[in-house]
């Protein structure tokens, strides 16, 4: 049994929307947080804005505790555009994604990182499926080329169910390969109770999501991203399946819609230490 403290708690760099290194810096500062997940595609395609951002958060004594990329062509317009655009499924996108794969690993490595997420898209759940076979060998080419670099791949839940991702890791046959456990994801893409899948999962969960939302009533549409502690997520037993996991990662708080994500964010900071303590 290992508790889950407020020291774990993180936030994601692309949830603050922040211009610049110091102004990010600034931003989590103002949280009272000091760890972060960090956007890795703009150190490639913006340079001359971030490519002193390890320098800025060493000076403020902030930690950069690991790295996330998108893929090219992601739309997340409807979950019908991001089934067909999304992650490393597109064959048409591949070789853009493998750049991007390739940049991420070098900006991770260059910053020290020992985790990396992404979405990688909707899996197949069935093992005979024709596309299978070829996710397989995509993502395990991705998992390999990181771990050249000491990177362990978290692959970010949602976008398929527990079971389906457990079979889809077995199969992967990687060990630098883990999840970025995000309940909210779970139930936004409407994919079984997270709390279920969490258990399912938790051998390998490295890292997870502080995220909230209630279920869409319509199929085939979004469910609705909330504030933590509005939504469906039962916080106290989540964190009652990390600790009797013993879960020792960090808790990254993501907010991704809503006119005022410094409040939001802030918002599940207090929610979680009050479960916490």
């Amino acid at each position: 049994m290992t508790p889950q403290t407020p020291d774990q708690l993180a936030v994601c760099s692309w949830s603050l929307k922040a211009q610049s290194p110091a102004d990010l810096v600034d931003r989590i500062t103002q949280l009272g947080l000091c760890r972060v997940q960090l956007n890795l595609n703009p150190l490639t395609t913006d340079p001359g804005t971030w490519s002193n951002v390890k320098a800025q958060f060493d000076d403020a004594g902030l930690v950069i505790a690991s790295g996330m990329f998108g893929c090219a062509g992601d739309d997340y317009s409807t979950p019908q555009t991001i089934r067909a655009t999304g992650g490393v499924v597109p064959d048409h996108l591949w070789d853009d994604n493998w750049q991007i794969v390739q940049n991420a690993t070098q900006q991770a490595q260059k910053l020290g990182l020992a985790l990396v997420s992404t979405h990688i898209g909707f899996l197949p759940e069935q093992p005979s499926d024709p596309a299978y076979g070829k996710l397989v060998d995509r993502i395990g080419s991705i998992a390999d080329h990181m771990a050249a670099s000491g990177i362990t791949l978290m692959f970010e839940t949602g976008q398929e169910t527990g079971q389906t991702l457990s079979t889809f890791l077995d199969n992967l046959g990687r060990d630098n390969v883990g999840v970025n456990f995000d309940p909210a994801n779970m139930i936004l893409y409407d994919m079984g109770e997270p709390i279920a899948s969490m258990k399912k999962l938790m051998p390998r969960v490295v890292q997870c999501h502080v995220k909230d939302a209630v279920r869409t009533e319509h199929p085939d549409t979004w469910g609705t991203e909330t504030p933590v502690g509005q939504g469906e997520v039962d916080w106290r037993v989540f964190l009652d399946v990390l600790s009797t996991g013993d879960f020792r990662g960090d808790l990254v708080i993501e907010r991704e819609g809503g006119d005022n994500r410094d409040t939001d964010v802030r918002t599940a900071i207090e929610h979680l230490t009050a479960l916490m303590t």
